[in-house]
């Protein structure tokens, strides 16, 4: 079981205006900023050979990503990217979670008639399977 997960809540406009805000950032920061470097360092290396064209910003962008795509390629060591489905927890994991919120939260009205509520539900569970098993050998 996952017991380092975060949850990010974004609450109102504010939220949404420093997600946009971290955006840009990140992107200044990692493809405009040395876009920018690459466009000036392609444009230095121009200067000295008359047959190579300048370049703009954009293709200094442009020229950062091949350089980028490039190393990924060529590297010694290989990105292995796996995505796969989560799963859900298991009976035991679910018992062991709700055990530790009844430690937690053991003056809690509310969360204790939850509590009682999903007890209920697991011996349900637990005498379903009996109940089929008599009504088939009627």
């Amino acid at each position: 079981m996952k017991k380092n997960l975060n949850v990010i809540q974004i609450k109102g406009i504010r939220g949404l205006i420093l997600v946009g805000l971290i955006i840009c950032c990140l992107a200044a920061g990692f493809i405009v900023f040395p876009g920018w470097v690459a466009m000036n360092i392609w444009n230095l290396g121009s200067g000295y050979a008359e047959a190579i064209p300048s370049i703009g910003l954009i293709q200094g962008i442009l020229l950062w990503g091949i350089l980028v795509a490039a190393y990924f390629t060529f590297r010694k060591e290989r990105l292995v990217v796996c995505m796969k489905t989560p799963q859900g927890l298991s009976e035991e994991e679910l018992k062991a979670v709700f055990a530790d919120i009844k430690k937690q939260a053991q003056d809690d009205k509310f969360l204790q008639a939850m509590l009682k509520a999903r007890e209920a539900e697991l011996k349900l569970k637990e005498s379903e399977p009996d109940d089929k098993k008599q009504s088939e050998s009627k």
